[in-house]
């Protein structure tokens, strides 16, 4: 899966590593907002790698945790959702604003590619590309980030940008699909 290969999101692994996620989250999403010990232990099981004063609003999702790596300062705030089928690394110092959903997996377009019949039924080809968000990026609201991108540091991507391609390091772009508007 880590190799970008075809893979079945139904493996017994993986759904042990899914129901784990799971109960994690719930458990922070339901913690109390001022027991901060609590919410650090949870978001220390739960990530890959989480440094000092990463901060995440709850609501927060996403499918496995180990595969998320987050650099110290990131705010991430509420209702985000992190599909880490692949690799996401987060800088240090980022601004991630509600809402915002970063995907890793994909599927074949065409759908006789996409779709499967086994003993268990209907299933479906996945397969996976990381995602690296580099170090001061602050990504607006409702923003959408594609499989396999890279993000430079320091950008600001507007609210509701769909990124489809990588963005250069000291830019502002926004849109969908998202484009650079300006250099800094």
């Amino acid at each position: 899966m880590l190799d970008g290969e075809t893979y079945d999101s139904r493996d017994p692994e993986l759904l042990e590593l899914y129901h784990r996620a799971r109960a994690l989250i719930l458990s922070y999403n339901t913690c109390d907002s001022r027991d901060l010990n609590r919410r650090s232990e949870l978001l220390t099981q739960l990530l890959g790698k989480v440094e000092k004063g990463v901060w995440i609003e709850a609501p927060f999702f996403c499918d496995y945790g180990v595969n998320i790596e987050i650099g110290e300062n990131t705010f991430i705030n509420t209702n985000c959702m992190f599909l880490d089928d692949n690799k996401i690394k987060i800088g240090k110092n980022g601004l991630i604003a509600p809402y915002v959903q970063i995907y890793t997996a994909t599927h074949p377009l065409k759908a006789s590619d996409r779709i499967y019949q086994d003993g268990e039924g209907t299933r479906y080809h996945t397969s996976t590309k990381p995602v690296t968000i580099g170090d001061n990026v602050w990504i607006g609201g409702n923003s959408v980030i594609f499989p396999g991108i890279t993000i430079g540091n320091n950008v600001t991507i507007g609210a509701g940008s769909v990124v489809t391609k990588d963005l250069p390091d000291d830019v502002l772009a926004f849109g969908n699909p998202c484009r650079v508007v300006r250099e800094f």
